[in-house]
């Protein structure tokens, strides 16, 4: 919804169609809240199977075994000369032991000639060890004229070596079902050859926007409407926190428009709108949600998101926004970004805090817990919070404060802990 529509969406009642005032009497903790909606957050059951290069940050669906050594073979780990290590033991800075080069190896060839005593082969790193060679002296403890090679510095077996398996061998799981995929995980399925990998699918996430008002970005625009700032801040969450949105677009202000919509959206696994929870005129969604399925809260105990909606229609979750750009997109952080990941088996989002003094006092309501932007300057946190209904009161934010219910006053220089984004 705008905010034109939306007003004061904070406040305790306005008017509805049909008389009377309905006002958000319930209120559920923001504790209770997080704990009615993850306990319907299910992870996805679905599998895909994508290429290597699309497997970053998905979640694998299998154990992937390895099916070779890593390395395959014995291989030199240094440029050098590959060698017994017996004919160096006796080499020294100015007593240098003396060998012959045989053989000169690149990292793709393939050793020809058996390494005996006395002998050498040249090495790249990365090439295959020769037969009868147990060590690599590095090339910079070396002097060599024609095929005479001098070592200055004594290896002893195994030395600058990397043996067959040594990183990973053959029938050792790289990559159990369940794990995140990193970009190290995936480097790791790479060297084993894998070139497709099956991963859980991400959650499809229908996004459907309230109001008349609303206006698809790029559209032309007259008094009285807005741009559509949710369906898009809304999507993004969705991509960040590993799903897939489908931007369903405006549902009209009719009862019969906004059931369809509902039944549409939840044919996706997850239903996100903005706008109808608060208590205004034309905010009929609870009313749908009621004759559909079943409503679990109406109504959070938080600031700015307070008309917050959690239902559930034909089995799927149905969750209600506010309308004001700040409050859906603080609300989708605190609440649909956890719900998401769990359903699509990522881990928890890290949090990156710091510790700040605050810049000026700041006044909290008792009962509720509040939630206020910030911006970090000068080594302090600076509120950036405006209003509800402007969205650059996070798009010019660095982070957010919590500001607990049961505390009513926070005083200038007092440290707060500043969530960053």
């Amino acid at each position: 919804m705008s905010p034109a529509r939306r007003g004061h969406e904070d406040h305790d009642a306005r008017g509805r169609r049909g008389g009377g005032m309905r006002p958000l009497k319930a209120l559920v903790s923001l504790d209770e809240a997080m704990r009615m909606l993850m306990a319907l957050a299910r992870p996805i059951e679905r599998r895909d199977g994508v290429p290597l290069l699309d497997a970053l940050h998905r979640v694998a669906a299998r154990d992937v075994v390895s099916r070779i050594h890593v390395p395959l073979v014995d291989r030199a780990a240094m440029d050098g000369y590959a060698v017994r290590a017996a004919d160096t033991f006796r080499a020294g800075k100015f007593r240098p032991a003396e060998v012959r080069r045989i053989e000169t190896l690149y990292a793709d060839s393939v050793p020809r000639k058996r390494v005996a005593k006395g002998r050498c082969t040249e090495v790249a790193t990365g090439s295959s060890l020769p037969a009868g060679a147990d060590a690599v002296v590095m090339v910079e403890d070396t002097e060599r004229e024609g095929d005479a090679v001098r070592v200055y510095s004594p290896v002893h077996p195994g030395e600058n070596v990397s043996r067959q398996g040594e990183d990973i061998r053959r029938g050792e799981t790289v990559v159990r079902a369940g794990e995140f995929l990193t970009p190290a995980k995936v480097g790791a399925l790479a060297a084993v050859g894998e070139r497709d990998v099956d991963v859980y699918a991400r959650p499809q996430v229908a996004i459907l926007t309230t109001g008349d008002e609303v206006v698809p970005p790029g559209g032309r625009i007259r008094p009285g409407q807005v741009y559509d700032i949710n369906a898009h801040t809304m999507a993004s969450i969705v991509l960040e926190a590993g799903g897939e949105p489908a931007l369903l677009g405006r549902v009209p202000d009719r009862l019969d428009r906004l059931t369809a919509a509902i039944r549409r959206a939840t044919r996706y696994d997850l239903a996100v709108f903005s706008g109808g929870s608060s208590v205004g005129e034309k905010d009929m969604v609870i009313d749908v949600l009621r004759a559909m399925g079943e409503v679990k809260f109406h109504g959070v105990a938080v600031k700015p998101g307070k008309p917050t909606v959690l239902g559930v229609v034909n089995g799927k979750v149905v969750l209600g926004m506010p309308g004001y750009p700040t409050s859906c997109l603080s609300n989708c952080y605190m609440m649909l970004v956890p719900m998401l990941r769990r359903m699509a088996r990522v881990p928890p989002a890290p949090e990156k805090v710091v510790e700040l003094p605050l810049s000026k006092r700041l006044v909290s309501a008792i009962g509720r817990v509040e939630f206020h932007t910030v911006r970090v300057e000068g080594g302090t946190a600076v509120p950036a919070y405006k209003e509800s209904g402007a969205i650059t009161s996070m798009a010019h934010a660095d982070g957010y404060i919590e500001i607990p219910a049961n505390v009513d006053l926070l005083e200038k220089g007092e440290r707060v802990r500043v969530v960053l984004f």
